[in-house]
Parts: structure tokens; sequence; C-alpha cells
């Protein structure tokens, strides 16, 4: 049978799980405790058809390096490998604008997303492709904001969406 690697790293987030595949990083998984470990590894398995493997392979070594330097703000720009096949459709070609389109320091409307892949008026779409990112923080959807600048939702939670705005310098640094 196939199989993926899979490692957990310390952030100031918390820890996040990290996955990849021969293809590339395939998922991200935030406030990766064990329980969250054990069933995003589950639910990684059965959509890959693969079984995971405790970084056997030496996959993750460059996704972590280059994490590590995104939030230590060495580095703002990743050039990782990517594996899409937890993405399809619609949602995947809004994905791949937004890891291309919208750079570090930035933020993007929901909607001025959708006009950008020639969907003006799907802001809700856009909304659920967010929501179904299988890479955040690589592929920056902590980027994208409602249209008068609230921050709309956040899979990891908006605590997790402000900090890595502060990061980035587009929000001031939470003050606790």
């Amino acid at each position: 049978m196939k199989s993926f690697d899979w490692t957990v790293i310390g952030t100031d987030l918390g820890p996040l799980l990290l996955a990849a595949t021969e293809n590339g990083l395939v998922s991200v998984a935030f406030h990766a405790d064990q329980a969250t470990q054990g069933k995003a590894l589950r639910e990684l398995s059965s959509r890959l058809g693969a079984e995971p493997v405790a970084d056997a392979t030496g996959l993750l070594v460059e996704p972590v390096r280059q994490l590590e330097a995104y939030f230590s703000g060495e580095s703002h720009d990743f050039t990782l490998s990517l594996d899409w096949s937890l993405s399809g459709g619609f949602n995947r070609v809004v994905l791949r604008e937004l890891a291309t389109g919208v750079p570090y320091g930035t933020v993007v409307a929901y909607g001025d997303l959708a006009a950008r892949v020639g969907q003006p008026g799907a802001a809700q779409a856009v909304g659920a492709a967010m929501g179904s990112n299988p890479l955040p923080v690589v592929v920056p959807c902590h980027r994208v904001v409602e249209s008068g600048g609230r921050l709309g939702g956040f899979s990891g939670g908006l605590e997790t969406k402000r900090k890595l705005l502060a990061l980035e310098g587009v929000l001031p640094e939470p003050l606790f």
C-alpha cells in the first residue's frame, strides 16, 4: 500500500501537523494535539488511500524548514512542491490563485478573489474554498477577508488568523 509522511512541528500558533506525499506537501492541520493528530491521520489515510508513516522518507525536511523560517520572520515565501490531490474543481482554481496572487503582507476580499478567477459574484463559493483549504499558511487563506475589512471566518479559528496577519504586518500584534 502507498504511504505518506507526517510530522508535527511546534509554532507560536500551537502544534501543526504536516503531511506529504511523493508529489509534495498535501496537508497542514492546526491545533494538532494527540486527538487531532489521530483524527487528521485517519482522514488523510482514507482520502489518499495511503498509510501514514512518521516522517520516514524525509519528504518533510524542506516544508519544516520553510515553515520555521516563515514563523521566525526570516522568510515570506514558500517554494514547496504541493500535492493538490485533496482539492479539486473551483476550489483548486481559487486556492492556486491565492497561493500565487496574494503576497505576504497583503489581503484580498472574497469577492475580489472570485473576480480574479473569472467568477464575479461567487464570494460565498470562495469562502467555501477557503474552508476546505488542505494547506493553510502555505496556501494563505488567512489573507482573505470580507469586503468591509472584517476578518471573516478561518478554519484555524479567528485568533489564529489574527496572529498570522499580525506576523505579516497586516494587523497590530495581539495584546495578549
